[in-house]
């Protein structure tokens, strides 16, 4: 065992004594609530999950819009955005 790294420990805690709480009949004696909190990050979190509980997962409007254009031929893609972005996943990937 190293005494270095207790000694270490021990600065980070501090030399705090134990509290007991029970008396010597053994039967305790401190009444202590629990008590919860929630950070401005959480509450920020919970509202956030909250509105999007309320968008659905998918847009039908955009996909239906696609699929009309796909079916009547008038849907374009570039050749040239095509590859960049699938070089770019591809480089993601490799990583």
């Amino acid at each position: 065992m190293r005494i270095g790294a207790y000694n270490q420990i021990a600065q980070v805690y501090g030399n705090q004594p134990v509290k007991k709480g029970y008396n010597a009949g053994g039967i305790s004696t401190a009444s202590t609530m629990d008590q919860v909190s929630f950070s401005s990050v959480g509450k920020d979190m919970q509202i956030a999950k909250t509105a999007l509980s309320s968008v659905p997962d998918v847009r039908e409007d955009k996909v239906n819009a696609l699929k009309a254009s796909i079916a009547n031929g008038t849907y374009q893609v570039s050749a040239g955005d095509f590859a960049d972005k699938l070089l770019a996943a591809y480089d993601e990937r490799s990583f």
